[in-house]
């Protein structure tokens, strides 16, 4: 049995210069960590005593007797990319929704690439991960996704990415000291708006409109430099609220389909109750919402969306990791 645990990831600055489409008019990059609420992908080799041949858990169960037969999309490609042994079971288990904006397709289609490879008794590097699960969701799967999801679910950690077409993905940990790092997370929270979508959908529209929206986008870029002066430094960190919240005003200017009123009445009554600014995650259109809030405003902020559920976390470091190994 294999056990994978690969992180969740929130984006801060840059989202949307990871497309290809976009790299095919300039380069990528983008500001963003993981942190501690993880999917787990445990695989084994199904015994022969069954009719099924592959046993498939997770918000429903497939039992089929063949790859092809295999209703989950990313479990179906990736099974057929990668030759296993004729027999497997999937069980797959997350601290967190799906479709909520946190790379959580990329996560489940890393942990899984790492489960499967792990089962053959074959070691891959972070930067196959992250690069197979590319070429699993944008060609085998034909999704509309950029690069960053899967690339922060495989290195782990606060990175800035770079992403140049036709060049490896470039990793960059953010080198910052324990008690800036720490002053960092404890300015963040994390609420679950309570509507759900799915990523790729969103995206087609912000991807189509991208020639008409250049400079918004190299705008939306170069905040990744200003985050990075302010953190590595010895600034008001609250100048990082002050970035987010204009980058959120870029970002759902890219598209009328990335938010709606719900979302941003939202937003609106964190920053009456004291978030500097904050953006909704992923794609748009729903998931979850990140702000910043100076700590002592943040009860006022839990207060004013009571109804909606908060989560707390930690930055981590890991990325995507094999947690149990007996083969």
């Amino acid at each position: 049995m294999i056990i994978s645990r690969t992180p969740f990831r929130i984006s801060f600055f840059g989202g949307g210069t990871d497309y290809t489409e976009w790299l095919d008019h300039d380069d990528g990059c983008v500001l963003s960590t993981t942190f501690d609420k993880y999917s787990y992908i445990t695989c084994r080799v199904l015994p022969p005593f069954f009719d099924h041949r592959y046993r498939i858990a997770y918000s429903r169960v497939e039992n089929v007797g063949t790859v092809e037969e295999i209703i989950h999309p990313a479990v179906r490609a990736v099974l057929s990319e990668h030759a296993s042994p004729s027999g497997l079971e999937i069980h797959c288990d997350a601290d967190l929704p799906a479709r909520s904006g946190l790379g959580s397709s990329s996560t489940f289609v890393v942990g899984l690439l790492h489960a499967v490879q792990a089962l053959k008794g074959v070691r891959v590097s972070k930067a196959w991960l992250a690069e197979e699960a590319i070429r699993i969701e944008q060609r085998v799967l034909s999704e509309t996704v950029g690069c960053q999801d899967q690339a922060a679910a495989a290195f782990g950690g606060l990175n800035l990415y770079r992403f140049r077409k036709g060049s490896p993905i470039v990793a960059e940990p953010l080198v910052l000291a324990t008690s800036r790092r720490d002053c960092f997370n404890d300015h963040l929270m994390l609420f679950f708006t309570g509507f759900s979508r799915t990523a790729s959908d969103v995206a087609k529209s912000q991807v189509t409109n991208i020639p008409s929206n250049v400079q918004s986008l190299m705008r939306i870029r170069t905040l990744v430099d200003d985050a990075i002066g302010i953190l590595c430094s010895t600034r008001d960190i609250r100048g990082i609220g002050e970035l987010l919240h204009h980058a959120w005003e870029l970002k759902r200017g890219l598209s009328s389909d990335i938010t709606n009123t719900s979302i941003d009445a939202i937003y609106d009554s964190a920053r009456a109750a004291g978030a500097i600014g904050g953006k909704l995650l992923g794609a748009g259109a729903g998931g979850f919402m990140l702000l910043f809030v100076e700590p002592s405003y943040q009860g006022r902020v839990r207060d004013a969306l009571s109804t909606f559920v908060h989560v707390p976390f930690r930055f981590e470091n890991t990325g995507s990791q094999i947690v149990y190994y007996q083969p």
